[in-house]
């Protein structure tokens, strides 16, 4: 059978990126293959394996549990695929149920139903890596960096990913209560799921300092809010407009916001790299005994090479906003301001495996073109800024005081 191999990214990202609305694991990168329903097995596999406890424990279950309505083979026999990946010790590598894999695969696309948040692992805490724009998680003052201690009264010690999806996933119009921790307090926050449409990315030519008085010269800004399936061709259309105000010199530079963006498809960030460094530039370098060492190059002429640049950057940054924004900062095309970014740097592949099951598997790390492998530390910012405290919970321009250092960067 044919391999067809499409790398994403995860965050996670996991690739897990969990939109919450989608499954988390887009906080990595990810490759996705399908796998053939042929079990094959090397003649030593089971060699030093006595499998007769396994089967002693089902049968005296199956036998003997008092509730024999709450028997379901099905789930035992998925419980036990799950304890054996879960043995590995790797928050990223994890089994998927039919139903799971196929929340899992609706995380990039287009619509959703959920609170529209994106989820990660920090250590084997659940963590809200970035809320999304405009969603009912924002909107009900969930921050990037909440730690997920309990969902509907239900604690999440030693939850994965996927669980933790199943759980805050739900229709249109329905409730969930999650009880969140941030510095060291911990709240209570009821959201509204809805429905989540995704714009990939926004852009502005008239950007401005706030308080103008010697700085007043319009500054490109593109946010960019997540590397979906559909950011290369919106991408297309913002940047064609950038590059018509750069070229007309109505705009003296520009600001890439990558701030809350949890990361996505791996191609995408390798792309939109093109845009502004020079063809044949390494991006990102793979490290893999399983899949073999690989480096992405910027294969094309970007629009914007030489337009001044600054990027922004926080701890909502992750993945391939990592690669990203550390790929500008290793060649020296952008200076980094704003805050530490998540530490996202390990692939992981997703296997499509017999009945519509998943397995996703970390089988690579991600290093940056100057040789760091951030996993775990993120990438410090050129120039950090923390965002002052506002009142409400949506950031808005009077408040963006990181934005405001960004444009005056740029204007030197």
């Amino acid at each position: 059978m044919s391999i067809s191999k499409k790398i994403t990214n995860t965050l996670l990202a996991l690739s897990v990126a969990i939109f919450l609305f989608g499954s988390g694991y887009k906080l990595g990168e990810f490759k996705t293959t399908k796998t053939s329903n042929k079990v094959t097995k090397s003649e030593n596999t089971f060699k030093n394996i006595d499998f007769t406890l396994f089967w002693d424990t089902w049968n005296s279950i199956e036998a003997k549990y008092v509730d024999q309505k709450k028997v379901d083979k099905k789930k035992m026999y998925y419980g036990a695929i799950k304890g054996m990946v879960a043995s590995v010790e790797d928050p990223y590598t994890f089994f998927l149920t039919p139903d799971e894999n196929k929340q899992s695969k609706d995380d990039l696309g287009g619509k959703f139903e959920g609170i529209g948040a994106q989820l990660g692992l920090q250590g084997s805490r659940i963590t809200i890596i970035a809320p999304l724009k405009n969603s009912p998680a924002e909107n009900a003052g969930v921050k990037a960096g909440d730690f997920i201690n309990k969902v509907d009264g239900a604690s999440t010690k030693g939850w994965v990913l996927p669980q933790a999806v199943s759980k805050i996933r739900g229709k249109k119009g329905t409730r969930v209560k999650l009880t969140l921790e941030r510095e060291g307090k911990e709240i209570n926050i009821e959201i509204t799921r809805d429905t989540i449409k995704v714009e990939s990315v926004e852009a502005k030519l008239n950007e401005k300092k706030q308080n103008c008085d010697t700085i007043c010269d319009n500054v490109a800004y593109l946010k960019l809010n997540q590397f979906g399936e559909n950011t290369v061709d919106e991408w297309e259309i913002k940047v064609g407009e950038i590059k018509d105000a750069w070229d007309k010199k109505t705009i003296k530079g520009m600001v890439l916001d990558l701030r809350d963006n949890p990361g996505g498809y791996l191609e995408s960030s390798v792309y939109l790299a093109g845009e502004f460094l020079p063809k044949g530039k390494l991006v990102v370098k793979q490290e893999s005994k399983a899949l073999g060492n690989k480096e992405y190059i910027v294969m094309r002429t970007g629009s914007l090479l030489d337009i001044p640049l600054v990027v922004l950057v926080n701890k909502g940054s992750a993945s391939a906003a990592e690669i990203l924004s550390g790929a500008l900062r290793d060649h020296k095309r952008a200076k980094l301001i704003g805050e530490k970014t998540f530490g996202k740097g390990s692939v992981q592949e997703a296997l499509d495996m017999r009945d519509g099951a998943g397995l996703h598997v970390t089988v690579a790390k991600w290093i940056l073109p100057g040789g760091d492998w951030i996993n775990h530390k993120g990438i410090e910012p050129d120039i950090k800024s923390e965002m002052k405290p506002s009142t409400g919970n949506t950031l808005t321009r009077e408040t963006d005081t990181q934005l405001d250092q960004a444009i005056e960067e740029v204007m030197k």
